[in-house]
């Protein structure tokens, strides 16, 4: 793919993809990254036991998915664990919306021909599907990962619209991994933590279970459903405390067979 040109970066203002790095000791962050890290550490020190939690849940949905082609909406910084080091001969197609999670995604994809990335707003699918096209069979089973991205995006409808738009494109047997920050029983001192992503580039918003629900469509959870992100398949080591557990969803679904997008599709 060519090299689309990217958004300048602002270093004086905090990025959700930058903020997250810095959690995960990554260090492709600035310093105003670095502070607003820590000021949402002070408020909610668990914080990072939640953040292992959805990585933990990622690793499992991604083992367990069998696919050999991911489109990953909001993929961030790499960090150990990715996808690539879990599917190391899958097709990967990454989009994020932060510049330096682009560049910092296409230096470790090295050129790899099975690897691909797009500076996006994910909320544009036809942009970012018609980008995928190029790397990805969207004929035949894709795993599309939404993970920890959509509470990122305050606008719902948009957000519904536009993987609805997904959903519709993937073929039969495709798989939607999606996890989301929870308003049901959350800690009211994560309010705080709220208040400060919304001085971040990548404002951040809570839904109830049932709005976190209708973003997987009619297509059909696999077991054990929408759960704590911690509880989906779990391993034993996992953690598993009242915070983990009340402060991140998530769940599988896979496209049932249907209508056939062309002649051969399963």
């Amino acid at each position: 793919m060519g090299e689309e040109v990217l958004t300048e970066v602002d270093p004086q203002r905090p990025s959700g993809a930058r903020v997250y790095d810095y959690y995960l000791g990554g260090r492709h962050n600035f310093a105003a990254d670095r502070q607003a890290a820590e000021v949402a550490l002070a408020a909610m020190p668990d914080l990072p036991a939640v953040l292992r939690s959805g990585r933990s849940f990622l690793r499992r949905a991604v083992l367990a998915a069998g696919c050999d082609q991911y489109l990953d909406l909001g993929s961030g910084i790499p960090a150990p664990g990715s996808i690539r080091d879990l599917r190391p001969d899958a097709k990967i197609f990454s989009v994020d919306l932060d510049a330096v999670a682009v560049v910092h995604t296409r230096r470790v994809a090295g050129g790899n021909p099975d690897s691909g990335v797009l500076q996006a707003d994910l909320t544009d699918a036809a942009t970012v599907l018609d980008a995928a096209a190029g790397l990805l069979d969207l004929d035949r089973p894709v795993c599309l990962l939404a993970v920890a991205v959509a509470h990122f995006l305050p606008d719902t409808e948009r957000l519904g619209r536009a993987l609805e738009r997904y959903r519709e494109a993937l073929a039969p047997g495709s798989r939607l991994v999606l996890s989301h920050a929870c308003a049901d029983d959350y800690p009211p001192h994560a309010r705080q933590v709220l208040r400060l992503y919304n001085n971040t580039t990548s404002p951040m918003m809570l839904r109830e279970r049932d709005e976190v629900l209708a973003l997987f469509g009619d297509w059909p959870l696999l077991p054990p459903g929408l759960v704590a992100a911690c509880e989906w398949r779990p391993e034993p080591g996992d953690e598993n405390d009242e915070m983990v557990r009340r402060s991140l969803l998530a769940g599988v679904a896979v496209k049932p067979a249907g209508v056939r997008l062309v002649d051969g599709d399963q």
